[in-house]
Parts: structure tokens; sequence; C-alpha cells
């Protein structure tokens, strides 16, 4: 067999090597109890959960069950409306912000320590009133959009923040970062705020054996 062709029957069989060594993209339902994926590169829901879980029950559990006047003068639940999650963080939360907000609103109306506000009336008052999460704080703002809220029938006693922010410790190429859930809860009568928070740490690790394996042209 000439040289030519034997070249070219390399080039075709690598190729083919190539072809087949191809990953396909798989999808499993991963059922209640089973361990979930860790993120490789950035937090997920392995981070995220425990420290919702942590800053939520710290929270509540300094709480009493509070009751407030209504407009009737008879005893109400306090209500509290829960204004956004804040990422201050290294990275790009992308899907999970809206979840966190989900999961620490679902924990706070089923502790039954507070009342809280529907997220799409809070949402309806930013819009209304042009006004950022962050600016609430300022005293003509917050009067504006509670009275917002009130033309709804939201009335609200507090306000909630959760933050998420991080620091990060580096070892060469391998780096630990630590990840912190603060919970916010400001009294809008009084001024008076709680503060709870959450801690988790993480390692992220380079494989030698990876960047090995992604320069070799010929691996499986």
């Amino acid at each position: 067999m000439r040289r030519r062709d034997l070249i070219e029957l390399g080039l075709l069989a690598i190729a083919a090597a190539c072809l087949g060594c191809r990953g396909n993209q798989y999808a499993k339902v991963m059922h209640p109890g089973e361990p979930g994926m860790v993120g490789s590169h950035q937090a997920g829901e392995e981070t995220y959960r425990p420290l919702i879980d942590e800053a939520v029950a710290k929270l509540l559990g300094r709480q009493a069950v509070v009751q407030q006047p209504g407009p009737d003068g008879r005893p109400r639940p306090a209500r509290i409306c829960f204004v956004a999650v804040e990422n201050l963080s290294a990275e790009e939360m992308g899907d999970f912000k809206d979840q966190i907000y989900q999961q620490i609103d679902a924990r706070i109306l089923e502790s039954h320590v507070f009342q809280p506000v529907s997220k799409r009336f809070v949402d309806a008052g930013l819009m209304q009133t042009r006004l950022r999460p962050d600016s609430l704080m300022v005293p003509e703002n917050m009067r504006a959009f509670a009275a917002t809220l009130e033309q709804q029938g939201q009335p609200f006693d507090y306000l909630l923040y959760a933050t998420v922010t991080s620091g990060t410790t580096r070892d060469n190429r391998n780096y630990q970062r630590d990840y912190l859930l603060t919970l916010d809860l400001v009294n809008v009568h009084t001024g008076q705020y709680d503060k709870q928070s959450a801690t988790l740490s993480k390692g992220y690790y380079h494989s030698r054996l990876g960047r090995l394996r992604s320069m070799n042209p010929f691996r499986g």
C-alpha cells in the first residue's frame, strides 16, 4: 500500500476515534434522599440550600409570634415584606437568585411567625413607585412604598433583605470560597432591626490529570 494511502487511513482512524470519544448528554431524575450534584466552578444547590435553612431558622428562632393591631383594632400577625435578594458575591447567581427568594419566602410562610406579603405585590409596588429595593431606607421612599402597598390591601410591619457575599482564599490553582448569607429584618415602625447569617466554605481544586487529558488529542 502506498505511503499516501497509509496516511489517509491513519487520519480517518483518528477522526473516527475522536467521534467515538465525543460525549453524549443525558439526564437523570434525582429522587428524594439521593445526593445532589456539586458545582465544580461555582456555588449551586449544595451551597445555597444549607445557607437558607440555617439563616432562616436562626432569624425565626429569635422572633416570637408577633401581633400588631389591625385596622379594626384587633391583633393580627405581623406582616413581613421580603424585598429582594442582593448578590454581592464573586459569582453570578443566574436562576438561583429567584429560587433563593422563593425558598426563603416559603420557609417564612410555613413558620407562622410572620405573615408574608406576596412577591407579586412587592414587585408591583416597586414598579409603581419606581424605587429600588436599596432605596427604601430613605424615609420618604419608605412612606411612598408603604402607602402603595396599603392601597393594594397589603400593609406590612417589617422589611426583609437577603444578601449573599463571598470571600476567596487562593492556593496556587486551587481556592477556597466562603459564602455568607445574611438576613436583615427591619421594623418599619420603630427602625429596630435584627440580623442573622449563615456561612459555608467550599473548596475548588484543579486536577493536573484533567489538564493532561485535555491536551491529549487521542483521549476517549
